[in-house]
Order: structure tokens, then C-alpha cells, then sequence
């Protein structure tokens, strides 16, 4: 999974003032109401309350600003990948948004599955699996769930924004369209499958 982004701004999405090396920003990946485009919104922690969401909010995430260093590649920032999302919501520093709980552990049974996370075994309290990232050998610790059906119906919306795509409504389905000669065939029947 590989989503190209905006890359970090350098003001406040709803103040306009500039970010300050240090301060609190709140990240936010939305799919806009307009298109299936997702944008990244950047507003201070302090301006949060009144930031008005134009759109379905996929993710959001807490950071302290850090202005890019002179030389830096700004581009190296543009592709998020479900790894760096997965290390930038599970950070070990923040506390999981209770809205992003589902779409990190999502994120990390994927990267598990490609050896990207390794399981560690459970916190003392049983409520968080571990994994070690296998790059920075670091320690996540993702929320437990039960991975059901329902889980999976529930992040549907927030995956399809990430990934593109997304529920057609009736009105946006397109129409058959019937054979030349008006008449309408039945599909030809399913062959049965050769081994």
C-alpha cells in the first residue's frame, strides 16, 4: 500500500501562522467531500477545536514540528507506505488515537505478514500485542482485538481511503448495456476449473 502526500506545511491549515520548531501539530488525512483525492490538513494542537474536517477523516496523528533541515529531500516524504504510516500512528511516544486503534492493528497484522513486524508476545496487562520492527528493532505495542468479520467491515472506509477506491452508491454504478440486437442473453455459464 503506497499513498502519495502533501508533504508537511509550514503553517497552520486553520491560523495561518507559522509553525514554530517544537510546537505540537496535528496531522490529518482526509478524503475530500469534492473528489476521491485525500489531502493532508496540518493544523496546530491549539487550533484542533477549530478545525472544521471537509471530508471523511482516514487518520490523524500528533507530532512536535521539526523544519526541514537545508539539502533535505522533501520528496522522501511524499510516499507514505504502510509501514512508515503503521510507525508514524504507533509511535511509542504517543498514546494510539482511540478513531486510528483499528487501522493500526489492521496495519500491523499486514506488516507482520511481510516480516516487516515480529511478535514479542503481550504486555503485562494483556491489553497490547508487542511487535519489534525489524528495521529499527524497536517495540510497538498495538492494541489487542479480535480480528472478525465486523472488525474488518468497520475499517473499511478508512482503508479505502488510503488505498483509493471506495463503496459505489446506485447512482454511480453503470449501467448494462444491452446486446445490439436489444435482446438481452443470459451470461454465459461459469466453467468449471482445470487442474
Amino acid at each position: 500500500m503506497e499513498l502519495n502526500l502533501q508533504p508537511l506545511a509550514t503553517s497552520c491549515f486553520v491560523t495561518g501562522t507559522p509553525f514554530v520548531e517544537g510546537e505540537r501539530v496535528i496531522s490529518f488525512l482526509v478524503r475530500s467531500e469534492t473528489s476521491d483525492e485525500v489531502v493532508r490538513y496540518d493544523v496546530l494542537e491549539s487550533a484542533r477545536e477549530n478545525f472544521t474536517v471537509p471530508g471523511f477523516v482516514a487518520c490523524s496523528w500528533g507530532h512536535v514540528f521539526k523544519p526541514r533541515k537545508v539539502g533535505e529531500n522533501p520528496d522522501r516524504e511524499l510516499k507514505l507506505t504502510a509501514e512508515n504510516l503503521f510507525v508514524t500512528l504507533a509511535d511509542p511516544a504517543n498514546e494510539i488515537a482511540p478513531e486510528n486503534e483499528r487501522l493500526v492493528q489492521f496495519l500491523a497484522l499486514m506488516l507482520e505478514r511481510k516480516k516487516l513486524l515480529r511478535p514479542k508476545g503481550r504486555s503485562a496487562d494483556g491489553a497490547r500485542n508487542l511487535f519489534e520492527h525489524a528495521k529499527t528493532k524497536l517495540i510497538y505495542a498495538v492494541p489487542t482485538g479480535e480480528l472478525n468479520p465486523e472488525f474488518f467491515m468497520s475499517i473499511q472506509e478508512q482503508l479505502s481511503v488510503l488505498v483509493g477506491g471506495g463503496k459505489k452508491s446506485a447512482a454511480d454504478a453503470k449501467p448494462e448495456t444491452p446486446s445490439a440486437s436489444g435482446d438481452e442473453q443470459a451470461p454465459p455459464p461459469e466453467s468449471a476449473p482445470t487442474t
